[in-house]
């Protein structure tokens, strides 16, 4: 198997810490590139009816700003020494991720997982669920260490 395209999409919340040690590991490895992605939730779709309610174009300038410097501040962190490219996206994660990945044609996509159970996870969803059911490349997810997790949140 030859991996020469790695995909870190990151929600930059719990997990990030884990999970980009094996995207870092694995890219140094097999040399390959690693993508970083972050992918701002589109609230101005008629899933979520609030669009015409605020002004959302000062909230995603704001919100683009703040995910850009995350992003700088997580290749800084693991990914300093290796190719990378950030890319930052508006729209609904699991299905921007799984359309970057078939665009770019990515070897394997690496993704942090919460690990919600319940309540938590119907109210929330998994991305990392959607990502591992769509997508057409092998997907490996690492869950959030329970120490990790904010008390109700699994």
């Amino acid at each position: 198997m030859e991996i020469k395209k790695i995909l870190f999409p990151t929600d930059f919340g719990v997990g990030v810490d884990e999970a980009a040690p094996y995207v870092a590991d694995l890219a140094k490895r097999y040399g390959a590139k690693v993508y970083v992605m972050h992918v701002l939730y589109d609230l101005t779709s008629d899933a979520w009816g609030y669009g015409t309610h605020f002004d959302t174009e000062a909230m995603y300038s704001e919100m683009k700003a703040g995910a850009h410097t995350e992003l700088e501040a997580l290749v800084d962190k693991y990914f300093s020494a290796l190719d990378t490219e950030t890319i930052l996206e508006l729209g609904t994660p699991f299905e921007d991720i799984i359309w970057f990945a078939d665009e770019k044609k990515v070897d394997l996509i690496v993704i942090g997982s919460h690990g919600r159970k319940g309540l938590g996870r119907v109210l929330f969803g998994s991305t990392a669920m959607r990502v591992v059911k769509n997508a057409h490349c092998p997907v490996l997810t690492v869950r959030a260490h329970a120490a990790g997790r904010q008390k109700g949140m699994a």
